[in-house]
């Protein structure tokens, strides 16, 4: 007990003297000065108010196809539903408008729509709470207009996560399957309208792919994954299984998808490219089509006429069979969205087809798909605002940087890079972008043709910020090899010199931040010091200097104007980025639990209290405002998601 007390932070101090306050981070003394006009009036212990600004979530951009499976329908609303983090999306393609159902508050896993077309059920892993705590995993019931949760299922009784989840078809709906993440993949029915289980059973110890109730049987239910399908039976509370048999069809390493034929057959699709049809009401075959894709099928729709359509995964093909599963007509998805991971019917002939490489497409099966929701299929670190036009520039470690329009919500020019990127940053002119990778390489391109303008090496580690001075004439480089790296920079960001190299920080450059003047650079790093520098790389340790300057921006997450946005008990990696608005009037802070905050600026008092937002499920990565101060945009870390918050 008396350990603990020892470890009980240290409250922040202000030493009227000799100008500065004192906090500490893990124990860690930071030393911040306060600017010289404060000194005589300053308290540290006055209180702080919350904004009066809120944000509001505008827009999600991203899709999550890369590992997940049948979670994109069309609602009789006009709006697609799908989700990415811990938001479910309700996107009305035609009026560009998004809705967001934020009952969750970790990473949604499955979504299944209820007969009603209006109820949907959605499935999430186990979250961590603030103080460490597990959230258990659970099925969310919800109403798809009004947005309201109707029902919590599962919270306690479920493991890990959950990976399918189906309404029943046949007896209204009543009953809703859900498939965990548990080592034997329990299945278990629910009577969802009164929160109660009905039974449950270990499913198998393979991973489970697809659950589905029959459309006309309401007591048969189908599983299928990992070489298996199953036939499951309730009776009472017992659920008691039948394996499919496969005779001579040769057994599959994995069943991948699964649907149901007007007739009430079972149609598999499988890792080795066949459709399987299953005799309804048995559990052996009554034909197949061999290699119906190169690779496997991923998904099958059977559409309102009764027809299929199946899409590929190494082949990218969507296909469309008739009732005798003969081919009609195929079409290819081009290669740069990736293999289709599922497809939902559309108006008319209208398709909307999700992708591995996070993409959602709008086509029909005469051929054109247009991709209508595009995002990152991997960590996310990089973002920076255009800084006199309203767009902005994501980047991460799937080697993709998307220049984004916050307006329409697509990108106004994507590009695939040789190294995975971490920072990226507009030259004050907005011309020009650079972008600093993993490889200890950084690259300049044109920010309108996206050519490449420059590439440079330094060091050998990762590069965490790429900024350029508010005058534009150099550049400065924050690296994980301790050092920052400045260049000279001459007609308009297209011509680079390197100065030199700033060293003195003891751990890995994490923030970097210019002066208004350009003349000094302010730097935080890996083990929490705050170091200042000439561009000539020279150190600046006079604490009359830096206590007055004016800084352009304010991304250093320690400094004395900034410091009220650690929470009590921090141990200084729990805020990843801080970013201030154009009009100086808001702060904002990506944290490790998944929170975008809002403060007031300055945020110069102890623990100053914030508004906070959630939608990312993973840690936030990055925050950056929009030239007019109206926009937020976060980043999610292994979540990929970018979200886009109104100022309100």
């Amino acid at each position: 007990m008396r350990k603990a007390a020892m470890n009980k932070q240290k409250d922040a101090i202000f030493n009227a003297e000799e100008g500065y306050v004192k906090m500490f981070l893990r124990g860690r003394p930071i030393t911040m000065f306060v600017p010289q006009a404060l000194t005589e009036t300053y308290k540290i212990q006055a209180s702080a108010e919350q904004p009066t600004h809120k944000l509001k979530m505008e827009w999600v951009y991203g899709y999550r196809g890369r590992d997940c499976r049948a979670n994109l329908f069309l609602l009789p609303t006009g709006e697609i539903v799908y989700f990415i983090a811990s938001v479910v999306v309700l996107y009305n393609v035609e009026e560009q408008l998004q809705r967001h159902y934020l009952g969750h508050n970790d990473d949604v896993k499955c979504l299944a729509v209820h007969p009603d077309r209006v109820t949907m059920a959605t499935g999430q892993v186990a979250g961590i709470a603030k103080d460490g705590k597990q959230l258990p995993p659970h099925v969310r019931v919800w109403d798809s207009v009004s947005l309201n949760t109707l029902h919590v299922i599962g919270s306690g009784v479920f493991d890990r996560g959950i990976s399918c989840v189906s309404f029943s078809k046949s007896n209204g709906g009543a009953h809703l399957c859900a498939v965990d993440d548990a080592n034997e993949h329990i299945l278990s029915v629910w009577e969802w309208q009164k929160e109660q289980k009905l039974a449950d059973v270990k499913c198998s110890n393979e991973s489970v792919l697809a659950t589905s109730f029959h459309p006309t049987e309401a007591n048969l239910i189908v599983t299928c994954g990992k070489s298996n399908i199953y036939f499951w039976t309730m009776d009472g509370t017992t659920l008691s299984k039948k394996q499919g048999i496969f005779e001579k069809q040769e057994k599959p390493k994995y069943l991948l998808c699964l649907t149901f034929s007007e007739n009430g057959d079972v149609i598999t699709g499988d890792s080795s490219g066949n459709l399987i049809v299953w005799g309804k009401g048995t559990n052996r075959i009554r034909s197949a089509v061999q290699g119906a894709h190169e690779g496997g099928i991923f998904s099958l729709c059977v559409l309102t006429d009764g027809m299929l359509v199946s899409g590929g995964g190494k082949d990218h093909k969507v296909i469309l069979w008739d009732r005798q599963y003969h081919k009609v007509q195929e079409t290819e998805v081009p290669e740069a969205f990736g293999p289709v991971r599922t497809v939902a019917e559309g108006k008319e002939d209208g398709l909307f087809i999700g992708t591995t490489r996070n993409c959602i497409l709008q086509g029909s099966l005469s051929g054109v798909y247009t991709p209508i929701v595009q995002g990152h299929t991997d960590e996310l670190w990089g973002l920076a605002a255009h800084p006199s036009e309203d767009r902005f520039v994501t980047c991460g470690q799937d080697k993709l940087i998307h220049c984004w329009d916050p307006t329409s919500h697509q990108p106004i020019w994507s590009k695939t890079l040789d190294d995975p990127a971490l920072s990226v940053g507009f030259h004050p002119s907005g011309s020009v972008i650079a972008v600093g990778m993993h490889s200890a390489r950084w690259m300049v391109f044109d920010a309108e043709t996206k050519d490449p303008i420059a590439v440079h090496t330094d060091g050998n580690e990762k590069f965490s910020v790429m900024r350029y001075s508010p005058d534009g004439n150099f550049l400065a480089i924050g690296s994980h090899d301790n050092y920052v790296y400045i260049y000279a920079v001459a007609e308009n960001g297209r011509k680079y010199n390197r100065v030199g190299r700033c060293s003195g920080h003891s751990s890995f450059v994490t923030h970097l931040d210019w002066s208004t003047d350009s003349r000094y650079i302010l730097t935080n790093s890996g083990d929490y010091e705050i170091l200042c520098w000439a561009p000539n790389c020279k150190q600046v340790t006079s604490a009359d200097v830096v206590r007055d300057l004016a800084w352009a921006t304010s991304t250093c997450v320690l400094s004395f104007q900034v410091f009220g946005v650690w929470p009590e008990g921090a141990d200084g990696t729990d805020i990843n980025a801080i970013c201030r608005s154009p009009d100086d009037q808001l702060l904002a802070t990506a944290d490790d639990s998944g929170k975008v905050n809002l403060f007031s600026y300055p945020c110069s008092h102890p623990r100053t209290p914030s508004h906070k937002y959630s939608g990312h499920s993973s840690h936030v990565t990055n925050v950056a405002f929009l030239r007019d101060s109206a926009r937020l945009i976060s980043t999610g870390g292994k979540d990929m998601s970018v979200i886009q918050w109104s100022v309100i």
